[in-house]
C-alpha cells in the first residue's frame, strides 16, 4: 500500500465522517490493510490527521502553482478556479469543507503542528489571491484578497453543513462581484 493512497483515502473519510469520527481503524478497513502495519507509520489518529493535512496542503499547493503558470486562463479565471474545483467535488459527491479550519477547532493551540499547518495553508491561499489581484492592479489588493478568501471560507463551511452546489454558485457570484467592484474602483468609476 502506497502512503499517498492511504492518505487520499483518509482525506475522503475525513470529508465524509468528520475529524471527530474518523479513526485509524476506519482508515485501515477502508484501505484493507492491517491496523498494525498502518500504526508503524501513524501511531494514532492525530499523526494520521497531521500527515493527511500535510498531503492535502501539498496537493493544493501543486494545483495553485499549475494554475498560476496556466497561460490559457486570465487572472480573473484563475481567481475563480477554486469554485470550479469545488463544483467538480460536488459532482463526485465530495464535500470537502475546510479540513484545516476543522482541525484548528480540535487543536486550538497556535503552537500545535496541525494548527501551524492550517495557518500556513491559509496564508498561502491569501498569497495566491493577492498575487493575482496585484497583477490585475486592483486598488488595495490585500483588502480584496481578504474579502475573496472570506467568501471562499464561508462557502467551504456551508458545504460541510448543506452539501449543496447552490452554496458554491452563490459564493462564486459573490467573488465575481467583489472582483468586478475592485476593478471598477481601479478605473475610477466609483470615485
Amino acid at each position: 500500500m502506497e502512503r499517498e493512497a492511504v492518505l487520499d483515502q483518509a482525506l475522503q473519510l475525513l470529508e465524509q465522517q468528520g475529524l471527530s469520527s474518523t479513526t485509524l481503524d476506519m482508515v485501515a478497513a477502508r484501505v484493507d490493510y492491517p491496523m498494525e502495519a498502518l500504526q508503524r507509520f501513524w501511531p494514532d489518529s492525530e499523526a494520521l490527521l497531521y500527515d493527511a493535512l500535510r498531503h492535502l496542503s501539498q496537493q493544493v499547493d501543486a494545483w495553485r502553482r499549475t494554475l498560476l503558470h496556466d497561460e490559457t486562463q486570465t487572472h480573473e479565471q484563475k481567481l475563480l478556479a477554486r469554485y470550479q474545483a469545488l463544483t467538480e467535488c460536488v459532482t463526485r459527491n465530495r464535500y470537502p469543507g475546510c479540513l484545516f479550519i476543522a482541525a484548528c477547532t480540535f487543536f486550538p493551540d497556535p503552537e500545535h503542528p496541525i494548527h501551524q499547518l492550517a495557518d500556513q495553508q491559509k496564508r498561502d491561499a491569501f498569497a495566491f489571491s493577492h498575487q493575482l489581484l496585484s497583477e490585475l492592479e486592483v486598488d488595495d489588493p490585500a483588502m480584496v484578497a481578504k474579502q475573496m478568501e472570506l467568501v471562499l471560507e464561508g462557502c467551504l463551511s456551508r458545504m460541510l453543513v448543506n452539501r449543496s452546489q447552490t452554496d458554491v454558485d452563490t459564493a462564486r457570484q459573490l467573488a465575481e462581484d467583489i472582483l468586478r467592484f475592485a476593478q471598477c474602483r481601479k478605473g475610477g468609476a466609483l470615485t
